[in-house]
């Protein structure tokens, strides 16, 4: 495929977003992951950003809908939760289909054309973390345990390739660590986990702060804010010793998370 049909693509996703038409932004993208090649920083953040808001938008319905649905059934309104809880599945087979999406571009085009790349490579398998933890959101049973194993390895893998070559203060490992503690804390319902590895992300970046340089400056600093505001929400959710009264039945606190950062 020609370059130039490399830069139609690219120009209409960004005319896509100016236009807020967020799904013709991720089909012009998924044509370029499609040609083969490692896609530039800006590439890749126009894909995430368009996915970011086509998933995003469907997340923010589903929780509406669950919070409506919830009320309609604590007033004993059975037709009315009936009628919310389709339109919620409907909700769900759309994250469901979009989340597939994102994987099959990744799997199949994304990490395949990367290389050697480790900024790429904890780029893409940080967004395969933050996609499967989208999907254990709404899944539950085993269906939600398969999809947050799959979560916790993408993380993990990440994790591991951040550690190996990049910086603690470079905004691509900030962003996983952040995402990866909200994943503890809001699908594992492990404050104590989330604390730690989010203190240890922040901790490491204030050490070497003063080698940032001033291009990835703000967006890591911005991160590194996040990761200090959901350590001041979560850090009450540790039970202090000999006290039982810690929920064991799910997080309630939403922290902060961070899509694509460069």
């Amino acid at each position: 495929m020609a370059s130039s049909d490399r830069q139609i693509f690219v120009y209409t996703a960004k005319l896509a977003e100016q236009a807020e038409r967020y799904d013709e932004m991720v089909e012009a993208m998924k044509k370029v992951a499609k040609i083969g090649e490692d896609l530039t920083v800006e590439e890749r953040n126009l894909l995430s950003v368009g996915y970011k808001n086509v998933v995003g938008a469907r997340r923010a319905s589903w929780r509406i809908l669950s919070s409506i649905e919830q009320k309609e059934e604590s007033r004993g309104n059975d037709q009315n939760a009936k009628r919310i809880k389709e339109y919620r599945q409907k909700v769900e087979s759309e994250l469901d289909t979009i989340c597939s999406d994102i994987m099959s571009v990744i799997d199949d085009h994304l990490i395949p054309s990367c290389g050697s790349s480790g900024e790429a490579n904890v780029f893409y398998y940080k967004m395969k973390g933050d996609y499967y933890r989208y999907m254990a959101e709404f899944k539950s049973g085993n269906d939600k345990k398969e999809v947050a194993d799959l979560s916790m390895k993408a993380y993990e893998a990440a994790t591991s390739t951040a550690e190996a070559e990049l910086p603690p203060t470079h905004p691509i490992r900030l962003g996983l660590a952040l995402n990866f503690s909200v994943f503890y804390y809001e699908i594992l319902n492990s404050a104590e986990r989330a604390c730690h590895l989010a203190k240890q992300a922040f901790d490491e970046a204030i050490s070497e702060l003063d080698t940032l340089n001033e291009e990835s400056y703000k967006d890591s600093t911005l991160i590194m804010q996040l990761l200090r505001d959901n350590l001041t929400l979560w850090t009450s959710d540790i039970p202090e010793e000999g006290d039982d009264s810690h929920k064991q039945d799910g997080a309630t606190k939403t922290g902060g998370e961070i899509e694509n950062a460069e």
